[in-house]
């Protein structure tokens, strides 16, 4: 369990951190880079509930804000399961990884909600609404957070399922926002080469 009493331990004066092993890294390494993305993640996805929040509490947005709830607790799963690097050693407490299970539930949700939404013909721009512009944020850090974690990959050993679950994010966060610019009537299409005449 985690107990925070003390808020600062000049610990990081250095420009290192600690990671949940006891193990030391420069702030600057791929580990606490992708980890801090993933947080930054966690961050906007809580601009978007309180941007749902300030909207009539319609059974749709009370329903994406439960949601976004249950995904900000998996991205502190995952943020915990980026800051424990994998040992071959017995450890005393099992890591915290994340899971299959939390993966299928991500494909379920965006089959759900793709389910009333047309097919596309173009790439769309961010906006339409405000709570769909501000998960488009959210869909773009996401996206940088995958790539922080392929890097990862590609040091170090992880739980190759952390990548997945990103990737599968990114996805349920694109629907989303066009679910929230009513089922993708309010989403603005991309016209390539429009500002070229």
């Amino acid at each position: 369990m985690v107990k925070l009493n003390k808020i600062y331990t000049r610990t990081g004066d250095d420009g290192s951190t600690g990671l949940t092993d006891g193990s030391r890294v420069p702030k600057h390494s791929s580990r606490p880079q992708a980890y801090g993305s993933v947080d930054e993640l966690n961050s906007s996805l809580g601009l978007v509930y309180f941007c749902l929040s300030k909207k009539d509490a319609n059974a749709l947005s009370v329903e994406i804000k439960d949601l976004i709830r249950e995904i900000q607790n998996d991205l502190f799963d995952l943020g915990a399961d980026l800051s424990t690097p994998i040992s071959k050693g017995k450890q005393k407490y099992p890591p915290l990884r994340i899971k299959k299970s939390q993966i299928d539930k991500l494909e379920r949700k965006i089959d759900h909600y793709n389910e009333n939404l047309s097919a596309l013909d173009s790439f769309i721009l961010p906006g339409g609404s405000e709570a769909s512009s501000l998960l488009h944020l959210s869909r773009t850090i996401a996206r940088r957070a995958e790539r922080d974690t392929s890097l990862l990959s590609s040091e170090e050993k992880i739980n190759m399922e952390s990548l997945t679950y990103l990737n599968r994010l990114s996805d349920l966060l694109f629907v989303l926002c066009r679910v929230l610019n009513e089922n993708g009537l309010k989403d603005i299409l991309w016209i390539p080469g429009l500002n070229q005449k």
